[in-house]
């Protein structure tokens, strides 16, 4: 089996999903302290300015390799990937609106479940495009 540019991108949004809901429900109150307390800070911290210029390149160069590799399929996994970008801009543009959101849910025990479920559920999706598709 031959894995490429989008495989890679496909397991390596997994591992992050799978990891960090592992670490979500491992931590419980302490990883809702963590997130709401250091990675979104009152005051909008710095780290999302990279972050989001590293996400706008990911989206560029994943639709250059879209139109450039002809790998079968290889659209999908840049639609979904091209989605972060509505996460991307409301963290520069309506940073305290994405706070009050990431609050609710990591505060309301059903909205985290399923906000836990569906990016584990996801990444499942990812690993098999990255293994059978890509």
């Amino acid at each position: 089996m031959e894995f490429n540019y989008f495989s890679y991108l496909c397991f390596g949004w997994a591992f992050v999903g799978i990891i960090t809901r592992i670490l979500m429900v491992g931590l419980g109150e302490r990883w809702n302290r963590w997130e709401l307390q250091r990675a979104y800070a009152k005051k909008k911290p710095k780290w999302i300015y990279g972050l989001a210029m590293g996400g706008i390149i990911l989206v560029g160069v994943t639709w250059y390799k879209v139109v450039s590799l002809e790998v079968r399929g290889s659209w999908i996994i840049a639609t979904v990937l091209s989605l972060t970008l509505i996460k991307i801009s409301a963290l520069l543009f309506n940073y305290e609106k994405f706070r009050r959101f990431a609050s609710d849910t990591l505060n309301n025990p059903k909205k985290k479940m399923r906000l836990t479920i569906s990016v584990f559920l996801m990444s499942i999706v990812f690993i098999l495009l990255g293994l059978f598709v890509y």
